[in-house]
């Protein structure tokens, strides 16, 4: 996948293509709702492995063939059939975590201080400052954007709108922003706002609580007829700034 912002409405349903065949397509994301970190992919297989939920981290990842509307996964079909079986729902145990990536052989996330470990692809934040092990780490913050999407956004004075999207900077699988339609459920506009503005998120409200005020949050820019993504990006630090 190149360098930009990509909605995540593009990724769900998309094929997901291991080194020797299909395996079936995107489901969900989930992410850290911390560090905004894209941490797996849930593929749903079909039937070629029924009953099972299969996840695939960043680091398994290849390049996004938008023309067939593939994502290529570097893992073969055995590999992810003999992966650590887990539990159909969210939350995921640290324990069942470690064994999955010692499975695959790769470096924890959780082992240092960076949105991503320093031995892991993609490479975020700074360097770890210690390697210490999954215990060292309290558990991890793991929410499916499918549940997310939907939740209503307030700001410092009132509720403005509801999460309708994620854009994604693609190279680091991190969530850079939320789209949120503003207005009628239905027809109303969509705006980018950057995930930095996000103070919490409380799933006992279904709400997104954001440092903004209402009027800063309809000043963010469009989703659609947008400026240039370098123009968007500015904006977008300029409303972080009110």
């Amino acid at each position: 996948m190149n360098d930009q912002l990509r909605s995540l409405k593009q990724l769900h349903g998309a094929k997901l293509g291991a080194t020797d065949g299909e395996i079936g397509h995107v489901r969900d994301v989930y992410f850290d709702d911390r560090t905004w970190a894209v941490r797996y992919l849930v593929a749903d297989t079909g039937n070629w492995l029924p009953g099972r939920q299969v996840l695939l981290a960043p680091p398994a990842l290849a390049d996004w063939d938008e023309t067939g509307g593939v994502l290529n996964v570097n893992l073969s079909r055995r590999q992810i059939e003999k992966s650590p079986a887990m539990a159909e729902h969210l939350p995921l145990s640290r324990q069942y975590e470690e064994d999955y990536y010692r499975y695959y052989g790769w470096p924890s996330y959780w082992q240092g201080e960076g949105v991503w470990d320093a031995g892991t692809f993609p490479v975020v934040g700074q360097p770890p400052t210690a390697a210490g092990t999954a215990r060292n780490r309290p558990e991890a913050h793991l929410r499916s954007t499918a549940a997310v999407t939907g939740y209503q956004v307030r700001g410092v004075d009132g509720t403005q709108g509801q999460i309708s999207d994620f854009l994604l900077a693609a190279e680091e699988w991190t969530l850079a922003s939320l789209v949120i339609r503003i207005g009628h459920r239905f027809s109303g506009a969509e705006v980018i706002l950057p995930t930095g503005a996000v103070e919490r998120i409380s799933y006992e409200d279904s709400t997104v609580y954001v440092s903004l005020t209402m009027a800063a949050i309809g000043l963010c820019p469009p989703r659609h007829g947008a400026p240039p993504l370098p123009r968007t990006l500015e904006l977008l630090h300029q409303v972080a700034d009110l």
